[in-house]
C-alpha cells in the first residue's frame, strides 16, 4: 500500500488529554498535516476493561485510517498499555504510542538515579510503564506514583499558583528525598503541569515530557520511512474532531493547544 507524504498523521485519545501530543508534534513537525480525534462520547478509557479499551481504540483507528492517514499517534496511556499491539497488527501504516516513547526518553535522562512514573491510577496500575523501563533499563530503580487530581486541574485550566503546587506537593514532595533524578509525565494532561511539578521535585531532577518524546518518536519514524512533507507554499492544516459535545470540547482544546482550534467536527464512531 503506497501512503502519500503529503497525507496527515492521525492522532487520537479517550478525550482531550492527547492535545498535548498534538501541540508538541505541531511544534516539532510545524509541515505536517494533522487530524486529531477525541472519543468524548465513551471517556473515561480508565475504568475500562483491556477487551473493550481494544474494542473502543480500533473503532478510532478505523475512522482516522478512512481519512488516509500516513501514521497514527495513539496518545492515550490507557490504549498505549492495552491495544497497541492489535492497533500495529491491523494498520496498514506505522503507529507510535505514547509509553515506549517517554519511557525511552526517561532512560536516556536519568543519570544512574531512580526514575520516577507520573500517572493516573489506571496507567500506574496496569505496570505498563514500569515493564518498559525495567525492559529498557534492569538495574533502574523505579518508583511509581498516581496523581489523579492533575487531571481535573489541567482541564480546569489550573496549572499553576497555590492549589495546583499543594497538591503537587502532597503527591511529590518526598521525591526529592528518594534518590530520583528523572520523572516522567505519564499521562497525557500533565504536560500543562509540567512547570509546577518541576518546582516541586527541585532543580536537580529532569521532567521528561511523554508528549514531546512521542512527537520525537514520530518524527524519527517518518524520517526513516521518506515520508515527512515536503516544503510547500501551502500551509499546514489541522483538523480536531470528537464523538459528543464539540462545543465543550473546543474550549478546553483552545487551552491545551494555546492557539485558536476553528470548528470541532462532530462524528459518531458507531455510524463510520
Amino acid at each position: 500500500m503506497s501512503i502519500s507524504a503529503e497525507a496527515p498523521i492521525g492522532l487520537f485519545d479517550s478525550g482531550v488529554g492527547g492535545l498535548t501530543v498534538l501541540r508538541a508534534l505541531e511544534a516539532r513537525l510545524p509541515r505536517e498535516h494533522t487530524v486529531y480525534l477525541g472519543d468524548t462520547a465513551r471517556v473515561p478509557y480508565g475504568t475500562r476493561s483491556a477487551e473493550v479499551v481494544t474494542r473502543y481504540a480500533q473503532l478510532n483507528a478505523r475512522y482516522l485510517a478512512s481519512q488516509g492517514i500516513k501514521a497514527l499517534v495513539v496518545a492515550c496511556n490507557t490504549v498505549s498499555a492495552h491495544a497497541l499491539p492489535a492497533l500495529t497488527k491491523s494498520l496498514p501504516m506505522p503507529v507510535v504510542g505514547v509509553i515506549e516513547a517517554g519511557a525511552q526518553a526517561a532512560v536516556k535522562a536519568t543519570r544512574g538515579g531512580s526514575i520516577a512514573v507520573l500517572g493516573t491510577p489506571g496507567t500506574i496500575a496496569s505496570g505498563a510503564y514500569q515493564s518498559a523501563l525495567k525492559r529498557l533499563a534492569p538495574l533502574a530503580p523505579v518508583i511509581a506514583r498516581a496523581c489523579p487530581l492533575f487531571v481535573p486541574l489541567a482541564e480546569e485550566g489550573w496549572t499553576d499558583g497555590d492549589v495546583p503546587r499543594l497538591v503537587a506537593e502532597r503527591y511529590l514532595g518526598d521525591l526529592r528525598r528518594s534518590g530520583v533524578d528523572t520523572v516522567v509525565l505519564g499521562c497525557t494532561h500533565y504536560p500543562l503541569l509540567a512547570k509546577t511539578i518541576a518546582e516541586v521535585v527541585g532543580p536537580k531532577v529532569s521532567v521528561v515530557d511523554g508528549a514531546e518524546a512521542t512527537a520525537e518518536a514520530c518524527a524519527q519514524i517518518l524520517s526513516a520511512r521518506t515520508m515527512l512533507r515536503p516544503e510547500s507554499p501551502k500551509a499546514a492544516t489541522s483538523r480536531v474532531i470528537c464523538t459528543d459535545l464539540p462545543e465543550r470540547f473546543r474550549g478546553v482544546a483552545e487551552r491545551f493547544l494555546g492557539r485558536k482550534t476553528g470548528e470541532v467536527e462532530l462524528v459518531d464512531l458507531a455510524m463510520t
